[in-house]
């Protein structure tokens, strides 16, 4: 099983915003950011404060991948 944060990184381009801006609107580390570039987990609370920034659903920013 695998993770993918493609649906957020398209929510970003939809808002103009970088990783960056990202980082500091959850204040979350870089290295958070990169693990979600790589595809890795993260911990729940920084997928809830991105879930609280969009108002959205975890659903809407991850895809859980059966492989």
């Amino acid at each position: 099983m695998s993770i993918s944060y493609n649906k957020l990184w398209h929510i970003l381009i939809e808002k103009d915003m970088t990783k960056t801006d990202l980082q500091r609107a959850i204040k979350c580390s870089s290295n958070t950011i990169g693990k979600m570039t790589r595809n890795e987990t993260i911990s729940m609370k920084n997928l809830i404060e991105i879930c609280n920034l969009f108002n959205c659903q975890l659903s809407d920013i991850v895809t859980i991948i059966n492989d």
